[in-house]
């Protein structure tokens, strides 16, 4: 498994982790497939996918549980676990409990990265970062970050932070390119890990004709090279979402190789 830095961090992260949407059930319950999910997640991690992202709106936070139960067995410190606040839980006293809740749910004492979910508008994003700054001066939560956030929003936040914004966490695949005009050239700049949800385009990269073509040649799926393609770009990791044990082999196989210059092009041309 590949690594990559975490922010203005000296921590590594691996360059491919796990989504959990739908891990759980969607925005209601789901215990239909909870054993199925713990035997996944538990793969991927001896896979080297120790990077798990999960969110207390998930599956009205059996997610968190879910995760929690599949990594117990595993040493904490080798976990890194990524959990999201509600936008409708912002307040400075909200954010606090809802944090606490997650850690209940995760079964664990500290988180390593607590996300702003969404931005709301009808919250102060100064009374927001308080108390993720808060949450941090305790020790409750490692680093922090948003997500959905724009250029503007991500200003808006260090503004009122004494302490670094390590992920913006966004929807980004070869379908989903719009993050490439601005928000991806401002992370850069300022050491902020972009970090990809929907990698695959919502299932649909992995059935694209084009990059099985590319595939052949490297002996990969489409999803690997999709997958590949993004992991190569500068501070992007992925966290593709997988329930069946042949598709979280496949993800994990994404990298630790490399693909042409010449076909990265192609790939970028057909998908302009």
């Amino acid at each position: 498994m590949e690594f990559k830095k975490l922010g203005v961090t000296t921590v590594k992260i691996p360059a491919v982790g796990m989504g959990t949407w739908g891990i759980g059930g969607g925005f209601i319950l789901d215990y239909s497939k909870d054993e199925e999910a713990i035997k996944a997640l538990r793969k991927g991690i001896e896979l080297g996918m120790s990077l798990i992202d999960t969110a207390e709106m998930y599956g009205s936070g059996h997610s968190e549980e879910i995760v929690g139960e599949a990594i117990k067995i595993f040493p904490r410190e080798k976990i890194f676990i990524v959990t999201k606040v509600l936008p409708e839980n912002l307040r400075y006293s909200d954010l606090i409990k809802a944090a606490h809740r997650s850690l209940k749910r995760l079964k664990t004492d500290y988180i390593d990265l607590y996300l702003i979910h969404a931005p709301n508008p009808r919250v102060s994003i100064k009374e927001s970062m308080q108390a993720m700054e808060k949450l941090v001066n305790e020790g409750i939560v490692r680093f922090i970050g948003v997500s959905n956030f724009n250029v503007y929003q991500m200003e808006q936040a260090k503004a009122c932070l004494s302490i670094d914004i390590v992920v913006n966490q966004v929807e980004y695949s070869l379908i989903e390119r719009k993050i490439e005009r601005d928000i991806l050239p401002y992370c850069i700049k300022n050491k902020i890990t972009v970090m990809a949800y929907c990698p695959l385009g919502r299932g649909i990269l992995p059935n694209n004709k084009f990059l099985k073509e590319i595939g052949i040649k490297y002996g990969k799926t489409a999803a690997q090279v999709a997958l590949n393609w993004l992991i190569q770009k500068e501070g992007v990791v992925a966290i593709p979402k997988a329930i069946k044990i042949e598709h979280i082999t496949e993800n994990a196989e994404s990298t630790d190789w490399r693909l042409s210059k010449e076909d990265i092009l192609l790939i970028e041309e057909n998908f302009k």
